[in-house]
């Protein structure tokens, strides 16, 4: 991967401009410019470092076209059923590379057997990209009051489907109402998933 794509993914996901990366690195304007369309490739020295610290990972191996892994938080447990008290328990971190980095904010271990028709099983780690929203018919992690849950999320009029993927589990409908009131909340959409054996 070229500097000007590692800048480029960083200005998309945070909208910073090159003056800002400019500004926290410590270079020119016209400097950081040159990161980004490509017209210089190598940073060195201070730079690199202060580069590396905003970017949020050592870009040095990538610049010399090497594979780079990096580790993402598991912040504790979903439950692929119901009735899992939301909260957040450390359970360490796991290794991905740049790619799942990119797709993803965290990861999250499953407990129970409702996702199991979508590969989620027992135990498994999903890659969960935070967002509050989420298209119909995508899997997510939802709030329900002080719940947590991985479902599929289905939006009819003025209903909201929380869908198993395992037909002994039953699915769960809200109307509008219920949504807010609980309320119901969207954390994230579920990008991938993996499964040790």
């Amino acid at each position: 991967m070229e500097l000007k794509e590692m800048i480029r993914d960083y200005k998309n996901k945070t909208g910073m401009s090159d003056s800002e990366i400019a500004r926290r690195v410590g270079v020119t304007r016209s400097t950081a410019s040159r990161w980004s369309s490509g017209r210089v490739k190598h940073v060195s020295g201070e730079t690199l470092a202060r580069l590396n610290e905003l970017l949020g990972y050592n870009i040095e191996p990538m610049l010399k076209g090497m594979d780079i892994t990096m580790k993402l938080p598991v912040l504790g447990y979903v439950k692929a059923g119901y009735n899992l008290a939301a909260e957040e328990n450390w359970l360490g971190e796991e290794e991905v590379s740049l790619a799942e980095k990119k797709t993803g904010d965290f990861y999250l271990r499953v407990e129970g057997d409702s996702m199991n028709g979508a590969g989620i099983l027992d135990g498994s780690l999903v890659l969960v990209q935070q967002s509050g929203t989420i298209d119909s018919g995508k899997i997510g992690v939802v709030l329900v009051g002080d719940e947590v849950t991985v479902k599929r999320v289905v939006y009819k009029k003025n209903m909201m489907i929380l869908e198993a993927a395992n037909p002994e589990v039953e699915n769960r409908y809200f109307t509008a109402d219920e949504v807010r009131s609980l309320p119901v909340q969207i954390l994230g959409r579920v990008v991938s998933c993996k499964t040790y054996f």
